[in-house]
């Protein structure tokens, strides 16, 4: 039996909840989760004014009602899972080094900003800056691995080092704005301005893509690294035709103000 945090009533105002994490969560019983702070606006309550506690601290947390308002759910979490029955708030996943986040509804803005490793999947749809770096920061995800299989906003990937993200619907504008490494994979179609200021890594879309002008066509070729990434992508449930695991992609290589290091693989229709 997992432990279970049943909503009691919905906050008024966004609630940040970085104690709903299986590390802090760990060895303790039932009561002393329940006291666990967590900040109401500017106000400190505990996990237990807005959830029921219930189950056992086994290394699960599900999370179930209306949790839209709860933000850094997650934060720094290093093993375990985590299941949320419905949407979530920003943050989630923040500095994640490890374990499993899945959402079975939607994920406000900054998933996993900055994590390092670990998996979040979302089943509905992400806000704008999955997988960057905070404003200021240098780098965003240096590991692990973010999967939506809805659509994604802007800014997917910014600053970006290491690890993989996948976006199974459309992504908005900058999609791997400023990527130092690492791969974005957009199922849907791509924003504006895809890839400006990349140093390195890999984009790939599987519709056409308005390239910038500092992206210069290379080939047409068939990368046997995105057939690994495609077939694992598909084992995660995401809709992977056969025509993208063997076909051909055109490679653009940019941007030329970083001396053409990265790439952008757009699938060959």
């Amino acid at each position: 039996m997992s432990l279970k945090l049943t909503l009691k009533k919905k906050p008024t105002v966004p609630v940040e909840a970085e104690s709903i994490c299986p590390d802090k969560m760990e060895g303790l019983g039932l009561r002393d989760i329940a006291a666990l702070p967590v900040h109401h606006g500017n106000e400190t309550t505990t996990v237990g004014d807005f959830f029921k506690v219930t189950g056992k601290s086994n290394g699960e947390i599900r999370l179930e009602g209306d949790t839209s308002r709860f933000k850094m759910v997650g934060a720094a979490m290093s093993k375990g899972r985590i299941l949320i029955k419905g949407s979530v708030g920003q943050h989630v996943g923040v500095a994640m080094s490890g374990g499993e986040i899945v959402v079975t509804k939607n994920a406000d803005n900054w998933v996993g900003p900055e994590m390092s490793g670990g998996r979040i999947i979302v089943k509905g749809n992400a806000g704008h800056m999955v997988g960057c770096a905070y404003r200021g920061g240098q780098v965003g995800v240096t590991g692990g691995e973010i999967i939506v299989h809805g659509n994604a906003g802007n800014e997917t990937g910014n600053t970006m080092r290491d690890g993989l993200i996948a976006i199974g619907g459309n992504s908005g504008d900058f999609t791997g704005v400023g990527m130092l490494a690492g791969t974005v994979i957009v199922l849907g179609e791509m924003g504006q301005r895809t890839g400006a200021a990349m140093k390195r890594g890999t984009i790939v879309s599987m519709e056409d893509a308005e390239m910038l002008p500092t992206f210069t066509y290379a080939c047409s070729y068939r990368p046997n690294f995105l057939r690994l990434y495609l077939c694992h992508l598909r084992d995660l449930g995401l809709p992977i035709k056969d025509s993208w695991i063997g076909g051909s992609y055109h490679r653009w290589s940019g941007d030329s103000i970083e001396l053409n290091r990265g790439e952008a693989l757009i699938f060959d229709r």
